[in-house]
Protein backbone atom coordinates (compact mmCIF):
# COMPACT_ATOMS: atom_id res chain seq x y z
CA UNK A 1 0.00 0.00 0.00
CA UNK A 2 0.91 3.02 -0.17
CA UNK A 3 1.78 6.23 2.25
CA UNK A 4 -1.79 7.59 2.23
CA UNK A 5 -3.88 4.39 1.93
CA UNK A 6 -6.12 3.70 4.28
CA UNK A 7 -9.48 2.70 4.91
CA UNK A 8 -12.32 4.45 2.23
CA UNK A 9 -15.40 4.19 2.57
CA UNK A 10 -17.21 4.36 -1.14
CA UNK A 11 -20.90 5.03 -0.99
CA UNK A 12 -23.22 4.09 -3.92
CA UNK A 13 -26.60 5.76 -4.10
CA UNK A 14 -29.04 4.10 -6.11
CA UNK A 15 -32.74 4.10 -6.88
CA UNK A 16 -32.50 0.75 -8.58
CA UNK A 17 -33.33 1.60 -11.93
CA UNK A 18 -30.24 1.51 -13.60
CA UNK A 19 -28.60 -2.58 -12.82
CA UNK A 20 -26.52 -2.10 -15.97
CA UNK A 21 -24.63 1.04 -14.85
CA UNK A 22 -24.37 -0.35 -11.05
CA UNK A 23 -22.98 -3.59 -12.08
CA UNK A 24 -20.22 -1.61 -13.83
CA UNK A 25 -20.20 1.42 -11.09
CA UNK A 26 -19.75 -1.41 -8.21
CA UNK A 27 -17.61 -3.33 -10.25
CA UNK A 28 -14.86 -0.20 -10.37
CA UNK A 29 -15.00 0.84 -7.32
CA UNK A 30 -14.25 -3.08 -6.00
CA UNK A 31 -10.92 -3.12 -8.87
CA UNK A 32 -9.45 -0.14 -6.91
CA UNK A 33 -6.15 -1.13 -5.87
CA UNK A 34 -3.64 0.09 -2.80
CA UNK A 35 -6.55 0.90 -0.41
CA UNK A 36 -9.05 -0.97 2.09
CA UNK A 37 -12.17 -0.32 0.55
CA UNK A 38 -15.76 -0.42 2.25
CA UNK A 39 -17.84 -0.05 -0.20
CA UNK A 40 -22.04 0.40 1.01
CA UNK A 41 -24.76 0.85 -1.64
CA UNK A 42 -27.34 2.82 -0.40
CA UNK A 43 -30.93 1.74 -2.17
CA UNK A 44 -32.93 5.31 -1.75
CA UNK A 45 -35.74 3.72 -1.68
CA UNK A 46 -35.20 0.60 -2.94
CA UNK A 47 -33.90 -2.94 -1.20
CA UNK A 48 -31.18 -3.80 -3.22
CA UNK A 49 -30.55 -7.94 -3.94
CA UNK A 50 -29.14 -9.83 -1.49
CA UNK A 51 -26.37 -11.41 -2.46
CA UNK A 52 -24.06 -8.53 -4.69
CA UNK A 53 -20.65 -10.06 -3.54
CA UNK A 54 -19.05 -10.45 0.24
CA UNK A 55 -17.31 -7.21 -0.38
CA UNK A 56 -20.36 -5.16 -1.15
CA UNK A 57 -22.47 -4.22 2.01
CA UNK A 58 -26.05 -2.93 1.39
CA UNK A 59 -28.27 -0.41 3.45
CA UNK A 60 -32.52 -0.23 2.18
CA UNK A 61 -33.99 2.89 3.42
CA UNK A 62 -37.76 2.84 3.02
CA UNK A 63 -38.26 5.37 0.40
CA UNK A 64 -36.47 8.39 -1.94
CA UNK A 65 -35.30 10.47 0.91
CA UNK A 66 -33.11 12.47 -2.01
CA UNK A 67 -29.46 11.99 -2.84
CA UNK A 68 -28.30 14.64 -0.14
CA UNK A 69 -30.09 12.77 2.80
CA UNK A 70 -29.03 9.83 1.04
CA UNK A 71 -25.86 10.05 1.23
CA UNK A 72 -25.94 11.12 4.38
CA UNK A 73 -27.49 7.77 5.51
CA UNK A 74 -24.23 5.90 3.44
CA UNK A 75 -21.64 8.12 5.55
CA UNK A 76 -23.18 6.93 9.42
CA UNK A 77 -22.89 2.94 8.43
CA UNK A 78 -19.43 3.32 8.07
CA UNK A 79 -16.33 4.71 10.10
CA UNK A 80 -13.72 5.38 7.71
CA UNK A 81 -12.03 8.36 7.88
CA UNK A 82 -12.45 9.32 3.83
CA UNK A 83 -15.64 8.68 2.32
CA UNK A 84 -15.77 8.89 -1.56
CA UNK A 85 -19.15 9.31 -3.50
CA UNK A 86 -20.11 7.82 -6.58
CA UNK A 87 -22.92 7.74 -8.38
CA UNK A 88 -24.44 4.60 -9.53
CA UNK A 89 -23.96 5.64 -13.10
CA UNK A 90 -20.48 6.66 -12.72
CA UNK A 91 -17.50 4.50 -12.88
CA UNK A 92 -13.64 4.52 -12.58
CA UNK A 93 -11.35 3.90 -15.47
CA UNK A 94 -7.90 3.41 -13.74
CA UNK A 95 -7.98 1.40 -10.81
CA UNK A 96 -5.22 3.75 -8.84
CA UNK A 97 -7.18 6.53 -8.56
CA UNK A 98 -8.64 6.35 -5.15
CA UNK A 99 -5.20 5.51 -4.06
CA UNK A 100 -3.99 8.57 -5.35
CA UNK A 101 -6.38 10.69 -3.96
CA UNK A 102 -6.06 8.92 -0.50
CA UNK A 103 -2.18 9.74 -1.07
CA UNK A 104 -3.18 13.69 -1.77
CA UNK A 105 -5.33 13.74 1.99
CA UNK A 106 -2.05 12.02 3.53
CA UNK A 107 -0.13 14.65 1.93
CA UNK A 108 -2.09 17.65 2.81
CA UNK A 109 -3.95 17.86 6.71
CA UNK A 110 -6.19 20.53 5.33
CA UNK A 111 -7.75 19.21 2.66
CA UNK A 112 -11.76 19.14 3.78
CA UNK A 113 -12.52 17.67 -0.27
CA UNK A 114 -11.30 16.30 -3.50
CA UNK A 115 -13.50 16.23 -6.87
CA UNK A 116 -11.96 14.61 -9.91
CA UNK A 117 -12.16 15.58 -13.01
CA UNK A 118 -15.44 14.22 -15.24
CA UNK A 119 -15.53 13.35 -18.08
CA UNK A 120 -18.21 11.52 -20.49
CA UNK A 121 -18.47 8.32 -22.68
CA UNK A 122 -16.35 10.86 -25.70
CA UNK A 123 -13.86 11.99 -23.31
CA UNK A 124 -16.02 15.28 -22.81
CA UNK A 125 -15.65 17.19 -19.63
CA UNK A 126 -18.68 19.87 -19.72
CA UNK A 127 -18.35 23.33 -17.76
CA UNK A 128 -20.73 22.60 -14.91
CA UNK A 129 -18.57 19.42 -13.98
CA UNK A 130 -15.86 21.85 -13.14
CA UNK A 131 -16.11 23.78 -9.78
CA UNK A 132 -14.96 27.37 -11.38
CA UNK A 133 -15.88 29.99 -12.59
CA UNK A 134 -13.34 30.31 -15.83
CA UNK A 135 -13.23 26.85 -16.43
CA UNK A 136 -10.31 27.29 -19.09
CA UNK A 137 -8.82 23.97 -19.52
CA UNK A 138 -10.85 21.21 -17.77
CA UNK A 139 -7.27 19.16 -17.24
CA UNK A 140 -5.86 22.35 -15.05
CA UNK A 141 -6.22 21.28 -11.08
CA UNK A 142 -6.93 23.81 -8.48
CA UNK A 143 -9.44 25.32 -5.50
CA UNK A 144 -12.84 23.81 -5.53
CA UNK A 145 -15.51 26.42 -4.87
CA UNK A 146 -18.08 23.57 -5.32
CA UNK A 147 -18.13 19.67 -5.37
CA UNK A 148 -19.94 17.22 -7.76
CA UNK A 149 -21.41 15.31 -4.99
CA UNK A 150 -21.47 11.98 -7.39
CA UNK A 151 -17.43 12.02 -7.64
CA UNK A 152 -16.41 13.79 -5.25
CA UNK A 153 -13.83 12.09 -1.53
CA UNK A 154 -14.43 13.68 1.89
CA UNK A 155 -12.59 13.73 5.16
CA UNK A 156 -15.21 12.75 8.07
CA UNK A 157 -13.89 15.80 10.22
CA UNK A 158 -14.45 18.14 7.67
CA UNK A 159 -17.38 16.75 6.62
CA UNK A 160 -19.19 16.17 10.13
CA UNK A 161 -17.79 19.08 11.36
CA UNK A 162 -20.06 21.06 8.78
CA UNK A 163 -22.93 19.37 8.85
CA UNK A 164 -22.88 16.94 6.01
CA UNK A 165 -25.17 17.51 2.86
CA UNK A 166 -27.56 19.77 3.35
CA UNK A 167 -30.40 17.13 3.53
CA UNK A 168 -33.57 19.31 3.13
CA UNK A 169 -32.50 20.36 -0.60
CA UNK A 170 -33.17 16.91 -1.67
CA UNK A 171 -31.08 17.95 -4.31
CA UNK A 172 -29.27 20.99 -6.13
CA UNK A 173 -27.13 23.07 -4.74
CA UNK A 174 -26.12 21.06 -2.01
CA UNK A 175 -22.29 21.06 -3.38
CA UNK A 176 -22.16 24.86 -3.06
CA UNK A 177 -23.51 24.43 0.17
CA UNK A 178 -20.87 21.74 1.75
CA UNK A 179 -18.02 23.47 -0.40
CA UNK A 180 -18.85 26.89 1.23
CA UNK A 181 -19.06 25.83 5.03
CA UNK A 182 -16.00 24.20 4.29
CA UNK A 183 -14.40 26.76 3.21
CA UNK A 184 -15.32 29.02 6.13
CA UNK A 185 -14.45 26.15 8.91
CA UNK A 186 -10.87 26.89 7.61
CA UNK A 187 -10.56 22.96 5.71
CA UNK A 188 -9.55 23.12 1.59
CA UNK A 189 -11.08 22.04 -0.96
CA UNK A 190 -9.14 20.40 -4.51
CA UNK A 191 -10.35 19.80 -8.00
CA UNK A 192 -7.98 17.10 -9.58
CA UNK A 193 -7.77 17.65 -13.09
CA UNK A 194 -5.33 15.00 -13.61
CA UNK A 195 -7.57 12.51 -11.62
CA UNK A 196 -10.69 11.31 -14.33
CA UNK A 197 -14.20 9.74 -13.09
CA UNK A 198 -16.62 8.89 -15.48
CA UNK A 199 -20.76 10.03 -16.18
CA UNK A 200 -22.73 10.14 -18.50
CA UNK A 201 -23.43 13.61 -19.81
CA UNK A 202 -27.04 13.73 -19.12
CA UNK A 203 -28.88 16.75 -18.61
CA UNK A 204 -29.88 17.90 -15.27
CA UNK A 205 -33.00 19.19 -16.24
CA UNK A 206 -34.36 15.71 -17.18
CA UNK A 207 -35.55 15.81 -13.68
CA UNK A 208 -39.01 16.42 -12.91
CA UNK A 209 -38.46 19.56 -9.90
CA UNK A 210 -35.23 20.82 -11.91
CA UNK A 211 -36.21 23.98 -12.20
CA UNK A 212 -38.59 24.65 -8.44
CA UNK A 213 -35.25 23.13 -6.76
CA UNK A 214 -32.99 24.85 -8.64
CA UNK A 215 -34.23 28.11 -7.55
CA UNK A 216 -35.15 27.41 -4.47
CA UNK A 217 -32.12 25.96 -3.01
CA UNK A 218 -30.17 28.84 -4.74
CA UNK A 219 -32.32 31.04 -2.22
CA UNK A 220 -31.51 28.35 0.34
CA UNK A 221 -28.10 28.59 0.15
CA UNK A 222 -28.07 32.19 0.22
CA UNK A 223 -30.02 32.48 3.20
CA UNK A 224 -27.60 29.72 5.23
CA UNK A 225 -24.76 30.99 4.20
CA UNK A 226 -24.00 34.61 2.73
CA UNK A 227 -24.28 37.51 4.84
CA UNK A 228 -27.11 40.08 4.08
CA UNK A 229 -24.97 42.09 0.87
CA UNK A 230 -22.96 39.23 -0.48
CA UNK A 231 -26.41 37.45 -0.50
CA UNK A 232 -28.17 40.06 -2.26
CA UNK A 233 -25.71 40.59 -5.00
CA UNK A 234 -25.19 36.37 -5.30
CA UNK A 235 -29.17 36.09 -5.77
CA UNK A 236 -29.30 39.01 -8.22
CA UNK A 237 -26.86 37.06 -10.51
CA UNK A 238 -28.39 34.11 -10.74
CA UNK A 239 -31.72 35.33 -11.06
CA UNK A 240 -30.76 37.58 -14.41
CA UNK A 241 -28.40 34.65 -15.57
CA UNK A 242 -31.51 32.25 -15.06
CA UNK A 243 -34.23 34.52 -16.72
CA UNK A 244 -32.15 35.24 -19.41
CA UNK A 245 -31.89 31.09 -19.94
CA UNK A 246 -35.16 31.06 -19.97
CA UNK A 247 -36.32 33.98 -21.48
CA UNK A 248 -38.13 31.79 -24.91
CA UNK A 249 -39.28 29.05 -22.68
CA UNK A 250 -41.99 31.22 -20.54
CA UNK A 251 -43.34 27.84 -18.72
CA UNK A 252 -40.04 26.55 -16.94
CA UNK A 253 -39.74 30.53 -16.06
CA UNK A 254 -42.73 30.41 -14.71
CA UNK A 255 -41.39 27.28 -12.68
CA UNK A 256 -38.42 28.56 -11.56
CA UNK A 257 -39.90 32.22 -10.09
CA UNK A 258 -42.28 29.86 -7.83
CA UNK A 259 -39.57 28.04 -7.01
CA UNK A 260 -37.47 31.04 -6.07
CA UNK A 261 -40.70 32.34 -3.91
CA UNK A 262 -40.49 29.48 -2.00
CA UNK A 263 -37.16 29.23 -1.29
CA UNK A 264 -38.08 32.40 1.03
CA UNK A 265 -41.21 30.68 2.13
CA UNK A 266 -39.80 28.01 3.76
CA UNK A 267 -37.19 26.78 6.22
CA UNK A 268 -33.74 26.58 4.96
CA UNK A 269 -31.80 25.55 8.00
CA UNK A 270 -29.19 26.77 10.61
CA UNK A 271 -27.98 30.30 8.86
CA UNK A 272 -24.40 30.44 9.89
CA UNK A 273 -23.20 33.64 7.56
CA UNK A 274 -19.85 33.33 6.36
CA UNK A 275 -17.05 34.84 7.98
CA UNK A 276 -15.73 38.06 5.71
CA UNK A 277 -12.42 36.95 6.36
CA UNK A 278 -13.45 33.91 4.31
CA UNK A 279 -15.09 35.94 1.57
CA UNK A 280 -11.75 37.71 0.69
CA UNK A 281 -10.02 34.43 0.71
CA UNK A 282 -12.32 33.15 -1.97
CA UNK A 283 -12.32 36.50 -3.94
CA UNK A 284 -8.07 36.28 -3.92
CA UNK A 285 -8.74 32.79 -5.05
CA UNK A 286 -10.68 33.49 -7.74
CA UNK A 287 -14.57 32.91 -7.04
CA UNK A 288 -16.28 35.51 -4.55
CA UNK A 289 -19.49 34.11 -3.46
CA UNK A 290 -21.52 36.62 -5.61
CA UNK A 291 -20.84 34.17 -9.00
Amino acid sequence: MSRGAGRIAVVVLSQGNRPHELRRCLDSALAQTGVELDVLLVGNGWTPPIPLGRRVRTLALPQNVGPAAGRNAGVRESTAELVFFLDDDAWLDDPGVLRRVSDLFAERPALGGLQLRVRDEDGTTLRRWVPRVRVGDPARSGPAFALCEGVTMVRREAFEQVGGWPAAFFFGHEGIDLAWRMWDAGWELHYSGDLVARHPATPATRHAQFYRLNARNRVWVTRRNLPILPGAAYLAVWTATSMARLIRRPAAARVWLRGFAEGWRTDPGARRPMRWRTIGKLARLGQPPII
